[in-house]
């Protein structure tokens, strides 16, 4: 009985990952399309390697060196994008999932934002036009979106 009760509880938690990042922009697992998360911190997006990935919460990500894997180890809440690595200017604009150029991002108030930028279209310049509205805007449609 108390195997059938494991295997239950264990099914849940799986299935609970696996609904937290059915929203999220990934390719199969990897996250940021192989970008270090930790990197964009430090001004720049750098591709991570996968000789150095972690998975974390059904998403894996990937650094470029081992300094910044261990920092997101300790807290991956600090460097996870924002809106599951969707375009923020579009969660804000119409609550519409876009991918993103990995390079095109934004830290704001400690947070990761990650924005579409092709075919003369950047939406960062968006998003900078009208920052305060957007993000409060992408806040209230992203609750939406996970829920």
């Amino acid at each position: 009985m108390k195997h059938l009760l494991l295997i239950f509880l264990l099914g849940i938690t799986l299935n609970t990952f696996a609904q937290d990042r059915a929203h999220f922009n990934l390719d199969e697992t990897l996250a940021i399309q192989g970008y270090d998360p930790v990197s964009y911190f430090s001004g720049e997006a750098k591709e991570g390697s996968e000789d150095l990935a972690v998975t974390y919460q059904g998403a894996t990500y990937y650094f470029s060196s081992e300094r910044n894997r261990d920092a997101f180890i300790a807290s991956p809440e600090n460097y996870e994008p924002q809106y599951g690595g969707w375009c923020a200017y579009a969660i804000g604009a119409n609550g519409e999932k876009v991918s993103v150029n990995p390079e095109t991002f934004k830290i704001l108030d400690g947070k990761l934002y990650l924005f579409y930028n092709a075919f003369l279209t950047n939406t960062l310049k968006s998003w900078n036009k009208d920052e305060t509205n957007l993000k409060a805007k992408a806040d209230e449609n992203w609750k939406g979106i996970v829920e």
